[in-house]
């Protein structure tokens, strides 16, 4: 996630942070390089204009107190303004009094609407909100089969009038359903279009004064830089939207919206979308995504991410033994990568160590799909040789290869990794760092 943004703005502070005596000719210097890493980030040029002149008028106090390590105050000046430019604090759900609370999800065809309207419903479903979800996207062919399914996946109450064209009909019909259900939020995927067009707006428009929602989420395409600040500008214009929920995260965004949309609308980041599978939709917090862009980490949304997804017990269990004089061996790593794999992608969960940035986790080759090649040779191990790797000489490491379909110089490696891995157990977070450079165990 920004990764090149995170690379670029780093390289430009580390500049400054490398001298002993900061002046202003370095800061002005410093700040034209950061201007220039925004603006080809496509964060707006008048937000990126503001927000340097708010650094440089802080920064050049600094430098004039000639303070001990002023570049490490520079980066302290940077992040604070990052955390302002991203929307300054987490901004959740603001439920009804008395429920349900309706959520109108609006957004251009392939923002990831529907989807996005499924992965809302299963958070809100863990979060004991009883979502209750309606399909009033007539329009696009398929969408209503397409949420039916995704509440069938979710295990969520669904509204759906195949065939009728009446929106305002069919969500009033729906806030019916919902109640009877006892449903506590209502989430009404509407209809997108290609590009934003009146006719579009005034449904919309029609549809809120129809059930005045307590919520107008937009889903934007994080992807897309400018243009999401652009059609979120359009959206909040005619709809007034209460936030937005930027999708493909997980992907190449260069961080432009994600530093433009609040600047320019106001309306706070709410959620992105950070996978395709439905639990792959996270709060956002400013403060932590400012961390995580410089490098700093964002250790609290990983131990939410694992308190949510990793079982407690097998974790205490794989702790205790990972400590203990014998520690882990082959078939206890093997349960423990696997749940790391239910934290999502390996390099984003890596991308939220502190001190770990894109250059260590490109140089360490992280690829989930190593995982199973792992998984492969360790299955085709016997149990006395997972629990005691210095027996697999040459003859049993062929036999080994053979059995898994892979090569005998990756069991090689991975049997020399895991060496490693034991040696990082002991050696905490330095030991992780230093690991970066040659590969965990299924990376690579």
């Amino acid at each position: 996630m920004f990764d090149e943004l995170s690379s670029k703005l780093n390289a430009a502070l580390q500049k400054l942070t490398g001298r002993g005596v900061l002046n202003e000719e370095a800061v002005t210097e410093g700040l034209r390089e950061i201007r220039r890493v925004l603006l080809e980030a496509d964060v707006s040029f008048e937000l990126t204009r503001e927000f340097l002149e708010r650094v440089r008028e802080q920064a050049v106090g600094v430098a004039a107190l000639k303070a001990v390590r002023p570049g490490q105050q520079l980066v302290k000046i940077v992040y604070d303004e990052l955390v302002k430019l991203l929307g300054e604090k987490l901004a959740p759900i603001a439920y009804a009094m008395v429920p349900p609370t309706i959520i109108m999800v609006v957004g251009l065809q392939g923002s990831g609407k529907t989807t996005t309207a499924g992965k809302l419903a299963k958070r809100l479903k863990l979060e004991q909100k009883a979502p209750f979800l309606v399909a009033a996207d007539v329009y696009r062919p398929a969408a209503v089969d397409q949420l039916v399914t995704l509440a069938k996946q979710v295990d969520v109450g669904v509204h759906a009038e195949p065939g009728v064209s009446d929106v305002p009909g069919i969500v009033k019909r729906a806030l019916v359903a919902a109640e009877r259900a006892r449903a506590r939020t209502v989430i009404v995927d509407t209809a997108g279009r290609l590009q934003i067009d009146d006719a579009m707006m005034a449904e919309l428009q029609g549809l809120k004064a129809a059930i005045k929602p307590h919520e107008i989420l937009l889903v934007a395409d994080g992807m897309t830089g400018q243009d999401a600040v652009r059609i979120a500008s359009g959206f909040h214009e005619a709809l007034g939207i209460t936030g937005v929920v930027l999708t493909k995260m997980d992907g190449d965004a260069r961080g432009g919206a994600a530093l433009s949309i609040y600047g320019i609308t106001k309306a706070p980041i709410k959620y992105i979308g950070v996978g395709e599978k439905l639990d792959a939709l996270e709060p956002f917090h400013p403060e932590r995504m400012a961390g995580r862009i410089l490098q700093q980490g964002d250790v609290l949304s990983l131990v939410e991410k694992a308190q949510s997804t990793v079982d407690a017990a097998e974790a205490e269990k794989l702790a205790k033994k990972a400590t203990s004089k014998k520690g882990m061996d082959l078939g206890d790593f093997l349960t423990a990568m696997k749940q790391i794999q239910k934290m999502g992608p390996l390099k984003n969960v890596l991308g939220m160590l502190p001190g770990v940035n894109p250059a260590m986790l490109s140089a360490a080759k992280v690829d989930d799909k190593k995982i199973k090649h792992v998984e492969a040779i360790v299955l085709s191990m016997t149990a006395r040789e997972r629990t005691d790797p210095d027996l697999i000489n040459g003859s049993r490491r062929m036999r080994i290869a053979k059995g898994s379909g892979r090569s005998v110089q990756e069991v090689n490696q991975l049997l020399a990794q895991f060496k490693q891995m034991q040696k990082m157990m002991k050696g905490g977070g330095k030991g992780i760092r230093s690991m970066m450079g040659k590969g965990f165990p299924g990376m690579g």
